[in-house]
């Protein structure tokens, strides 16, 4: 049997640009930047200890030198998928927030629960998602 994973503590988005996208996940969610590496990467503080990393197309495909260690290659392209855990009683203030933010809701999905579909700036989809649409959630 695999020892205890604690869950998710990074995402990795690949962006055209940084900058232009942290200031979207701030504009639209509020998530402050909590490190910053030049044109390469931001990494935002989601809730308690979820970070989302954004790192530049292309900019993470040579190790990456630090004073502790060295970090592996990594890379991602094409349209990826992430979900934003919501109360159910935020369905409502989180598309009038969208609407006036002039973000197009592509779907609306009941599963149980409820489930907001919609597109950053580099065409990921992302998602605001309510229990009930998962067995575990």
């Amino acid at each position: 049997m695999a020892p205890f994973v604690l869950g998710v503590l990074e995402t990795s988005l690949y962006v055209a640009n940084v900058e232009a996208s942290a200031a979207f996940y701030k504009r639209v969610f509020g998530f402050p930047v909590i490190h910053a590496e030049g044109d390469r990467l931001r990494a935002l503080s989601v809730s308690d200890k979820q970070v989302l990393l954004l790192f530049r197309v292309g900019g993470s495909l040579a190790p990456t030198d630090t004073p502790t260690g060295r970090i592996p290659p990594h890379g991602g392209s094409g349209s990826l998928h992430l979900a934003f855990s919501i109360a159910a009683e935020a369905v409502t203030p989180w598309l009038e927030h969208l609407r006036k933010m002039d973000i197009v809701v592509e779907s609306q999905v009941h599963c149980g629960g409820h489930s907001i579909y919609f597109r950053d700036p580099d065409g990921h989809l992302l998602e605001l998602i309510t229990s009930g649409c998962w067995s575990i959630f």
